[in-house]
């Protein structure tokens, strides 16, 4: 069963989307009127682990998040690029063309392989942030570029 709490962050508040085992879905939220969120007698551990890990990242003390994460939804060809995601270092960026090259694709695959980005349900946790254009620019990011800017900005100091 799919379950939501809230959590802040600096680059707004964060909607925690979870089931029983692990995190299904990260999402920003701009405005929320209302905010329902359990006790947190009534949250997995997990979620108490993301807010922890989510600190230390913000802080520049954490590199790779180990709260556990179910990435079963999408394509076959989405989860092909959220697993190739999770092999990017920390700090380091590569372009969309050089992420389709990694999966074994023409760089002209760049196009999908930036959908399959924008498609992923865990920013932050599965760096899409660090996927940018060909020409130096940032490319898109389902959050906002403002938000892909500051992780962006949390990796290099």
């Amino acid at each position: 069963m799919r379950k939501e709490t809230f959590l802040n962050s600096p680059l707004g508040l964060l909607k925690i989307v979870y089931n029983e085992s692990a995190l299904e879905e990260i999402l920003f939220l701009d405005q929320v009127d209302e905010v329902r969120a359990g006790s947190v007698a009534d949250l997995p551990p997990f979620v108490g682990q993301l807010a922890a890990e989510l600190e230390a990242y913000f802080n520049g003390k954490l590199q790779t998040f180990s709260v556990p994460i179910n990435l079963d939804r999408g394509t076959d060809f989405q989860r092909r690029v959220w697993q190739a995601l999770l092999a990017i270092p920390y700090g380091k960026t590569v372009t969309y063309g050089e992420l389709a090259r990694s999966l074994g694709l023409s760089a002209g695959a760049s196009r999908a392989v930036g959908n399959a980005c924008g498609a992923n349900p865990l920013p932050i946790i599965v760096p899409c942030h660090r996927v940018v254009a060909a020409n130096g620019s940032l490319g898109g990011y389902s959050g906002g570029l403002w938000r892909k800017e500051g992780l962006l900005k949390v990796e290099r100091q």
